[in-house]
């Protein structure tokens, strides 16, 4: 009788996971949802962020806690708005603007710097209020 228990048992639990696989209902990806990509905040090089938050704690007094959050959020914050490729883009023509002559024409110049110097203009405004930068 205790065997027969025991076998009842087995039975009975291997009946149940078998159904409860079988119940399981499989997921489906449609074909327009399986090509779209995710939206990344994390595409910045670590080198490019750590770089980024240390001069930005530079410019705010020094190495704090408060400043290091609050500049670590900010770069995560600019992440969110502009693509690595746009960020780095509109550092260059930033920094390479106030190169005189002819040669610095090519930076200052055309639209498309102008419009990446604004666009990183309005991210950092966006960063500094949403992270409490000082």
């Amino acid at each position: 009788m205790k065997l027969f228990i025991k076998k009842s048992a087995v039975l009975l639990t291997i009946a149940a996971i078998v159904s409860g696989c079988t119940a399981t209902p499989e997921k489906v990806v449609e074909p327009e949802k399986a090509l779209e990509q995710p939206i990344s905040v994390n595409n910045y090089p670590t080198r490019d962020r750590v770089e980024y938050v240390l001069n930005c704690v530079a410019q705010h007094g020094g190495l704090t806690y408060i400043n290091q959050y609050a500049c670590g959020c900010k770069i995560d914050k600019i992440a969110e708005k502009l693509t690595f490729e746009e960020f780095d883009a509109a550092k260059t023509f930033g920094y390479l603007r106030t190169t005189a002559g002819e040669t610095g024409s090519i930076f200052r110049d055309p639209a498309q710097a102008k419009d990446l110097r604004k666009r990183l203009k309005e991210a950092e405004d966006y960063a500094d209020k949403s992270c409490f930068v000082k």
